[in-house]
């Protein structure tokens, strides 16, 4: 009985299996030389020939071109890391990709995945809560500390170079977005932190501004570019004439008529610049254009104008100088307006915008070409993220893989407490989590197998805190040399690992309507160079 179509594939049981954990492994083992300060950057060139050169995780998954489902999967992971923690997306797929690779070997020694995927599941757990026993709790507001974990953060991002510089600019700018609830919890509002970029100056001479930044230029040379006590309209309208909805021909029989139409024009502009002056407004920053004349007019009255102001500015702009943003003139008051000083950078030719009690700030980015500054730009926003978690999670632990080692050694003994086929999982749980050590050493070029047996010596001799330093090759107290990491991006990237792993391995049934590729575009073959199709994982090795 024929009950499927000709296009449709299928792939069952072990095959499909075969199929999902090779996938998802491409994905993982693609990523894995970017992991750590000694790890090696991608160049990324989409269709349009855009370039982009990166070792951080999910950016570089984002930006594959990728075509297989199972991978997808596997990205989300990162992705969830990346919104939830900011930082360990490459850890979080790796791990979850030495997990896929450990499971397939316990399948072949015919464990069925459901005793593996509940081992799995045990192990997180257990996992989950020796992270927790072996975090040390920090005040938040140590700044040494903190200091210490954005430049862990960076290290091997681009902005290694200047980081004791950089690390003092994300601190200072964590601690102004930072807010004490009525219960005494540190709560950090990064939506009050702008980052700013700028190319051809060095990335040491970046900096953290109180207020916003606005990259624009007064629409007329006659506008003032300094207002101390200024009170500022947000305009999401154009300061133009207002043209009719419907296509309209008039016919006109003399010059006089042409003129009448001129003046209406000229009035109807005269008419917006009197409504902004009756508010009280002095500085306007509008989304939109602004008429030749107007500007003329704004002038005239000493009105600073600033158009084509980016939404995002007026946004921020918003919660500075704690206004409203204006969508219609005729019914714009005062109470709308902001207040605070506007003053002018002629070197940077950028306006610097702050307000009266607002806390928001702007940390300007430097660097000398547009590829350095956008490396830079995500080096910092992962680190601004660390650093925001370990203010209000409190809770830091010994980087250099030295608590994937502590917690394999106790999940190896707590292993020897689950009965059934769980305890072997549970040990395979155990060797993935030691993947992230012996990849910070193949990085660093150094042997991975003695570094791995360096450091389970030092952690059974009862040094919680030994770690890999890669630049010296040696095993030591990872935590006061300063290598430290957030507990709630470690906690996190278990938890996405454990469950993308898991979702693969519970998949033994893959049908498909047609091709198994997920770009259903012209080419019914998916994308080329991609990892499409049922033919393997061949293209996406080729590409990286």
């Amino acid at each position: 009985m024929i009950i499927m179509g000709d296009d449709a594939q299928r792939v069952q049981d072990r095959n499909a299996q075969d199929y999902n954990i090779s996938a998802a492994r491409a994905v993982a083992e693609s990523v894995r030389s970017t992991l750590g300060p000694k790890g090696m950057d991608k160049m990324l060139v989409d269709s349009m020939g855009s370039v982009t050169i990166t070792n951080d995780g999910v950016t570089i998954l984002k930006e594959m071109d990728i075509d297989n489902p199972t991978a997808e999967m596997i990205i989300e992971v990162a992705e969830t890391q990346e919104d939830e923690a900011g930082d360990g997306t490459t850890t979080a797929v790796a791990i979850a990709g030495e997990l896929l690779k450990n499971a397939e070997d316990l399948l072949e020694q015919d464990i069925h995945p459901t005793a593996i995927i509940k081992g799995f599941h045990m192990a997180s757990e257990q996992a989950r809560q020796e992270v927790d026993n072996v975090a040390e709790q920090v005040d938040s507001n140590d700044e040494e500390l903190l200091k210490k974990v954005a430049e862990t953060s960076m290290t091997g991002k681009g902005a290694e170079l200047n980081k004791e510089h950089l690390a003092q600019l994300i601190v200072d700018a964590v601690s102004q977005v930072t807010v004490e609830t009525d219960e005494g919890d540190n709560v950090v509002d990064l939506e009050f932190l702008e980052i700013e970029t700028q190319t051809g100056r060095s990335a040491s001479e970046s900096e953290l501004l109180e207020g916003a930044i606005v990259d624009k230029d007064p629409v007329h040379d006659d506008m003032p570019t300094e207002v101390e006590d200024a009170k500022v309209l947000l305009l999401n309208e154009a300061i133009e004439v207002e043209e009719a909805n419907a296509d309209t021909n008039v016919s006109i029989d003399s010059p006089d008529q042409l003129q009448q139409f001129l003046d209406q024009e000229e009035a109807q502009l005269k008419q917006k610049v009197e409504q902004i002056k009756e508010t009280g407004a002095n500085v306007v920053f509008c989304q939109k254009g602004i008429d030749d004349l107007a500007q003329h007019y704004l002038a005239k009255e000493g009105i600073l104008a600033v158009r084509r102001a980016k939404k995002s500015d007026l946004e921020f702009l918003k919660e500075v100088l704690d206004a409203a943003v204006v969508s219609d003139l005729d019914s714009a008051t005062e109470a709308e307006l902001g207040y605070g000083s506007v003053t002018r950078d002629e070197t940077d030719e950028m306006f610097y915008v702050t307000g009266e009690d607002a806390h928001g700030v702007t940390l300007l980015l430097r660097g000398s070409t547009e590829h350095v500054v956008d490396e830079l730009e995500r080096g910092i926003s992962d680190a601004l993220e660390v650093v925001a978690q370990t203010v209000s999670d409190g809770r830091v632990l010994a980087g250099g893989g030295a608590v994937e080692v502590e917690v394999a050694s106790r999940l190896r003994d707590y292993a020897d407490s689950v009965s059934g086929r769980e305890q072997l999982a549970v040990e395979a749980f155990a060797d993935a989590l030691e993947l992230v050590p012996r990849v910070l050493a193949e990085n660093a070029g150094l042997d991975s197998i003695d570094t791995l047996v360096d450091l389970r010596s030092a952690h059974e001799s009862g040094d919680e805190h030994a770690g890999l330093n890669v630049f010296s090759g040696d095993v030591e107290d990872t935590f006061e040399a300063g290598i430290v990491e957030p507990a709630h991006a470690k906690e996190q990237a278990l938890t996405s690992a454990t469950e993308a792993a898991n979702l693969v391995l519970k998949i033994d049934d893959i049908i498909s309507a047609g091709d198994l590729s997920t770009d259903k575009g012209d080419d019914e073959g998916g994308a080329p160079g991609g990892m499409g199709g049922m033919g393997g994982m061949g293209g996406m090795g080729g590409a990286m």
